[in-house]
């Protein structure tokens, strides 16, 4: 009698502490995500993010916020000037290649919410971040009579040319590839058992 009272008491403890463990143990489980999330972050982008637990700051931001460039790619473009003065046309066709960068800019608004049913990360669209020239090359350049090609003719052209490149990689998709690589990356990285979403802000864009 006496085994099976001491057996009844021991389950009978371990029935009472057992939502207090289970609590604990969620716990554990959701401050080894935002570990795992701070490292993630740290590898991808350098920084480490404010970071909270069920409403409750787990890690403060450690590093200064920055831009973090997901995906480049190298963009083609042409741009041709022609006018005509008088009868006499001049024309100038430039072609020029650029690394375009696209990514995040996490000045604006960055956070990670880790919650039992899903982790959210909070932050702005993916946009350009930069544009980057390789090489121009002349396709045309052919005076008129006396309708002549200016210094500032060339310039104008020259400073178009990063213009058309940003927008054909917006037009060819590039913020939202890096958003779907950003994701790809801490899915790779994080194997939460909770489901991951990344939560795009809007911001305004960069000129």
């Amino acid at each position: 009698m006496i085994v099976i009272a001491a057996i009844g008491l021991i389950m009978f403890l371990r029935l009472e502490s057992w939502p207090a463990r289970t609590a604990r143990q969620g716990t554990h489980e959701l401050e080894r995500i935002g570990r795992d999330l701070r490292a993630a972050f740290i590898d991808i982008a350098h920084l480490q993010p404010r970071i909270t637990i069920n409403n409750r700051v787990y890690l403060e931001q450690a590093t200064p916020v920055s831009e973090l460039a997901i995906v480049s790619r190298r963009v083609e473009v042409e741009h041709e000037l022609l006018h005509t003065w008088v009868g006499s046309s001049k024309r100038v066709k430039l072609h020029g290649t650029f690394n375009v960068k696209a990514g995040f800019d996490l000045r604006q608004n960055f956070s990670i919410d880790i919650r039992p049913s899903e982790i959210l990360v909070r932050l702005p669209h993916a946009q350009i971040l930069g544009v980057g020239q390789n090489k121009n090359k002349n396709l045309a350049f052919e005076n008129g009579l006396w309708n002549r090609i200016s210094g500032s003719d060339v310039q104008s052209e020259l400073s178009i040319l990063p213009k058309l490149a940003r927008e054909k990689a917006e037009e060819n998709g590039l913020p939202t590839e890096a958003e779907r690589i950003l994701q790809q990356q801490l899915d790779q990285r994080i194997h939460a058992p909770a489901p991951l979403h990344l939560i795009f802000m809007n911001e305004k864009k960069r000129d």
